[in-house]
C-alpha cells in the first residue's frame, strides 16, 4: 500500500528534515521510502512543501504529491494563505501544529483533523529559539501516533541517526508529542 503525505512549513521551520525524519524511520521499519521538498525562493520564512512516499513495495513515482492521504502543517498561518486541503483525500489526517482547538480552522467534514502544540514542546526542549523554536521531531512524534505509519521507537531511532545536534532533546520532543495525542482521540 501507497501512502502520501504533504507537509506544509516556512523555510527554517524543519518541514523538510521531519519529511526526512518520517522517511527513516518507516525505512528503518523495512518499507521503501522517498521525500523531497519544493520551495521558491530559498529564504528563512518563505512557504515550503514537502512530499513523502511510503510504501510496503518499490515506489517508482517520481512526481510531486497531488493527492496525499494525509497533510501536516508546522506554520498554521500558512492556512489562511493557501489551500492546505488542496487534493487531500476523504478521510485524510491533517496534523497542525497549534495551541489552538483544531476545530477552529473549520476544516471539511470529510477530513479528520488533529491539533499538536509542537511549538511548546519544542520550547520546553530547547529546541531552536523562542522566537522560532523548530518544531520538527516533535510534529513527527505526534504524526507517529496517529498514523501508526511508524512506531516511536523507529521515531526515536530516525532523530538519532539524522538530527545533527541536540539530538536527546529532540528524541524528547517526539516522545512528548507521541505521549501528548490521547488514545481515545485515535479512535
Amino acid at each position: 500500500m501507497l501512502t502520501e503525505l504533504r507537509f506544509h512549513s516556512r523555510g527554517g521551520q524543519g518541514g523538510v528534515v521531519a519529511g526526512k525524519l518520517l522517511a527513516v524511520a518507516c525505512f528503518l521499519e523495512g518499507k521503501d521510502v522517498q521525500t523531497f521538498p519544493t520551495f521558491g525562493v530559498e529564504r528563512r520564512g518563505a512557504p515550503v512543501m514537502t512530499f513523502v512516499r511510503i510504501s510496503d513495495h518499490k515506489i517508482r513515482l517520481r512526481n510531486q504529491v497531488y493527492e496525499p492521504d494525509h497533510i501536516v502543517i508546522l506554520d498554521p498561518s500558512l492556512i489562511a494563505h493557501f489551500d492546505v486541503t488542496q487534493g487531500l483525500k476523504e478521510g485524510g489526517i491533517i496534523l497542525v501544529n497549534t495551541e489552538k482547538d483544531v476545530a477552529e480552522f473549520n476544516f471539511p467534514d470529510t477530513f479528520r483533523p488533529f491539533a499538536i502544540n509542537a511549538t511548546h514542546i519544542a520550547v520546553v526542549n530547547k529546541l531552536g529559539s523562542l522566537a522560532q523554536p523548530i518544531v520538527n521531531t516533535a510534529i513527527i512524534g505526534a504524526l507517529a501516533k496517529i498514523t501508526g505509519l511508524a512506531s516511536l521507537d523507529s521515531v526515536v531511532e530516525a532523530v538519532k541517526e539524522t538530527v545533527p545536534i541536540k539530538i536527546e532533546a529532540n528524541a524528547q520532543a517526539a516522545i512528548d508529542a507521541y505521549n501528548a495525542i490521547p488514545d481515545a482521540a485515535l479512535i
